[in-house]
């Protein structure tokens, strides 16, 4: 036998991106959005702490962007100040 009645549940309706807070909804698709996460382990400085971030499309590639030019900086930066060789004279 079938029982019927009505449930109440709870559904997410938006997602705003959490750097430029507008929302990730899409004519088609519903909601488009990406997510970046971060949870540190035993032994770090941040030992249980969780990170969640929900990007829109621009602001993702744009974070992305951003990565990849602030590594290419480090990397350059690493090999112009790299130590000499240390010299041992006899």
């Amino acid at each position: 036998m079938k029982i019927t009645g009505r449930v109440e549940t709870e559904v997410v309706t938006d997602v705003k991106c959490d750097i430029c807070r507008l929302s990730t909804r899409v004519d088609v698709g519903g909601l488009q959005f990406a997510t970046l996460n971060a949870k540190w382990g035993f032994g770090t400085k941040h030992d249980g702490e969780r990170y969640e971030f929900h990007l829109c499309e621009g602001c993702f590639f744009g974070t992305i962007a951003y990565f990849r030019q602030d590594g290419e900086y480090m990397m350059y930066w690493m090999k112009a100040t790299k130590p000499l060789p240390l010299m041992i004279l006899a």
